[in-house]
């Protein structure tokens, strides 16, 4: 037998030196897996002697209830329970690492500039709708696009994060140091989600550099967005079942200096094309659609 013991969860890929079949677990919440000599090898557990480690077994020690690591319901996974595994200590003595290819290169490769499309507004005023119709029109000019949309980010790297203020705050923390990565590898990135704050979003701008953070603003009235609500959240908001609901029952604080406001004029709405269109034009204007 041999003991490995830490704070974080060990998760198995299908390595073929590990043994196949589920795990199982115990009340202590060890896992429990067979492995070969490689694996063991690989891992550095290997001293010298003879033991004959293909039929030994490692026994990792998790937290308790580690079943819900093991998972990938996220929901099974709180921020408290996220703290004891990462830590929420400031990282000390680091020091970046200079790549011998830089975001030029990858410009120059990619034949266009990385920035950051930043879309805001109410529920239902049509911000993940405009980010596909640009994603498409982008797409078929061949330049590369990438959407980080906010209900789907909360799927997989924000699933621990609700709508509380300081977790919105956060999710949008996270978004803008991702995004900030895509631009810098050329990447034109859409980030497309409420972000109801002024100051997160302008927390994000200040991540890139001048003019890299391009803020679209749709700008649609409240009444428009609940008529539309194509999630039933207003709904849900009006009748109490939602508390906290951007344009209801908390505020939204509309941009004061965005690059691009698209609003309704009258009872006509531009089409989504044609929004794409005018975000494509400034993109143009600014030379991001060439290195």
């Amino acid at each position: 037998m041999v003991t490995l013991q830490g704070t974080r969860p060990f998760v198995s890929g299908c390595r073929p030196e590990f043994g196949y079949g589920p795990l199982q677990s115990s009340k202590l919440g060890f896992a429990r897996f067979s492995v070969g000599d490689n694996a063991v090898k690989n891992l550095g557990l290997c001293r010298g002697g003879d033991v004959r480690l293909r039929y030994s077994r490692i026994i990792i020690k998790a937290m308790e209830d580690s079943a819900a690591y093991l998972t990938k319901d996220c929901s099974a996974i709180s921020g408290k329970d996220l703290q004891m595994m990462f830590g929420n200590e400031k990282s000390t003595n680091i020091v970046w690492h200079k790549s011998s290819v830089d975001k030029f290169d990858r410009q120059e490769l990619l034949q266009q500039k990385g920035c950051v499309i930043w879309i805001t507004g109410l529920s239902g005023s049509g911000k993940s709708t405009l980010a596909c119709a640009l994603s498409r029109c982008l797409h078929s000019r061949g330049k590369l696009a990438y959407i980080l949309d906010g209900d789907n980010v909360r799927h997989g790297l924000n699933c621990d994060l609700g709508f509380k203020a300081e977790d919105r705050a956060e999710n949008i923390r996270r978004i803008g140091e991702v995004a900030k990565l895509f631009a810098d590898a050329g990447v034109i990135c859409i980030a497309s989600l409420i972000s109801p704050y002024r100051k997160d979003r302008d927390g994000c701008r200040a991540l890139l550099p001048d003019g890299d953070f391009i803020e679209v603003f749709m700008d649609m009235p409240l009444q428009v967005c609940e008529a539309r609500d194509p999630k039933g959240l207003y709904k849900l908001a009006r009748a109490g079942k939602i508390k906290g609901f951007t344009g209801i029952d908390d505020p939204y604080e509309p941009p004061l200096n965005c690059e691009i406001v698209l609003k309704q004029k009258g009872d006509n709405c531009a089409s989504p094309c044609n929004m794409a269109e005018t975000v494509i034009r400034y993109l143009e204007e600014k030379g991001y659609l060439r290195a």
